[in-house]
């Protein structure tokens, strides 16, 4: 189920939220410009899917391994240059990119730097992307997202 931006869970999404409420604070509810600092990104980076391919039939659980080149890894709240954390894209369109990246059953989230999941999905075809979120979880200027895979889940 989707949550709204202001429900949030606050093992994975208090930077994010802390970094709004300051901009509110700082510019006013009137003035504030509803998307967040982003940071750059190397042009040459890429995010990826080591697993699973594209158009692969597969039996649930699945395992998904994400890739990352020209950029590094670094947990959710950690700010260095040049890096950030994945978020796992299911079966939904990319969220505006100067937001922070909704936390839900379709977005979820990979703020520890964790590089692969165990994914459980009903039976059908579904709909996976990756996209990399800095230290607040916004994507980075420009975003850094992979192709959009298909994959349909036997049973």
């Amino acid at each position: 189920m989707m949550r709204s931006i202001f429900e949030f869970d606050w093992r994975r999404d208090a930077g994010g939220f802390v970094a709004a409420v300051l901009l509110l604070i700082v510019a006013g509810p009137g003035t504030a410009d509803p998307e967040m600092p982003r940071q750059s990104r190397p042009d040459d980076a890429q995010i990826y899917f080591i697993t699973p391919g594209d158009a692969e039939i597969l039996t649930s659980p699945i395992i998904v391994r994400f890739g990352l080149k020209g950029m590094g890894i670094a947990p959710a709240g950690v700010e260095k240059s040049g890096t950030g954390h994945h978020h796992l894209i299911i079966d939904a369109e990319l969220p505006p990119a100067g937001l922070p990246i909704p936390a839900s059953d379709h977005h979820r989230h990979f703020g520890k730097g964790q590089t692969e999941v165990s994914l459980t999905l009903a039976p059908g075809e579904h709909t996976l992307q990756l996209l990399l979120g800095d230290h607040f979880h916004i994507p980075h200027d420009p975003p850094l997202s992979s192709e959009r895979i298909s994959i349909v889940i036997d049973h």
